[in-house]
């Protein structure tokens, strides 16, 4: 046997191992996946076999993402690094100073989220620049409690009207500043409201009260507005 013979025989044991590994992976390739997967309490973290009242799911700017569950009432905050759905991962469960359960409403911003307490307690700001210590932030000098009206990410409008169904005389209302999620607190206390207007453009929102008109600002919108229209007028 010559030289190019052996070649030639190599040649054809490469190719049939090599057709036998592609068959493998194309039969591989052909067997039906599972395509659900359920894994039960007892397959989870221990927290995550606790009753919860609510769940939250939060996307941190750095790619991870959490589960929140509020325990026990709201005196707890269970939480899990939920990134990778085949790894759930327990974190340390946060303690609370909340008043009971609670809902979780709305986010504000990035990185907190805007909680309803059940039985009409009020509102809180559940702070969640630290994933994995979250922290709640009830409102200092809230004086009414019912409907919320978002102010964009850094404030709330909460008026009595709708949690008081037997109240003759118009609505009171409070703004809270939000945009620091650990210290919220009342801006401004309005009695009787009349009438309330809000100019999407601006952001401004006019309250009309017996003291006089409320004009609740945002330095934010009327600054994206004015370079809007800086560059409506001054095409190209």
């Amino acid at each position: 046997m010559n030289k190019k013979q052996i070649i030639r025989i190599a040649q054809i044991g490469l190719a049939a191992a090599a057709a036998v590994t592609l068959t493998g992976k194309a039969e591989a390739g052909t067997r039906p996946a599972n395509k659900i997967i359920v894994e039960r309490p007892a397959d989870l973290p221990e927290l995550a076999r606790v009753p919860g009242d609510a769940m939250l799911l939060h996307a941190t700017n750095d790619g991870r993402t959490f589960l929140y569950i509020e325990q026990n009432d709201g005196a707890r905050l269970a939480t899990f690094d939920v990134t990778d759905p085949a790894n759930i991962k327990e974190e340390k469960a946060a303690r609370l100073e909340a008043p009971g359960s609670f809902d979780f409403v709305s986010p504000l911003g990035d990185n907190a989220e805007l909680v309803r307490f059940r039985d009409g307690e009020g509102e809180a700001v559940l702070n969640l620049h630290k994933a994995k210590v979250p922290t709640l932030s009830t409102v200092e000098g809230l004086n009414v409690q019912g409907s919320t009206q978002r102010l964009g990410d850094d404030g709330l409008i909460i008026s009595d009207q709708r949690n008081v169904p037997s109240l003759a005389a118009d609505p009171n209302e409070e703004v809270i500043d939000i945009s620091n999620p650990l210290k919220p607190h009342t801006v401004a206390d309005m009695k009787h409201v009349l009438e309330e207007i809000t100019n999407d453009e601006t952001g401004t929102t006019f309250v009309l009260t017996p003291d006089g008109l409320y004009l609740i600002r945002r330095p934010a919108v009327e600054q994206e507005n004015f370079i809007h229209e800086w560059q409506m007028s001054h095409p190209g």
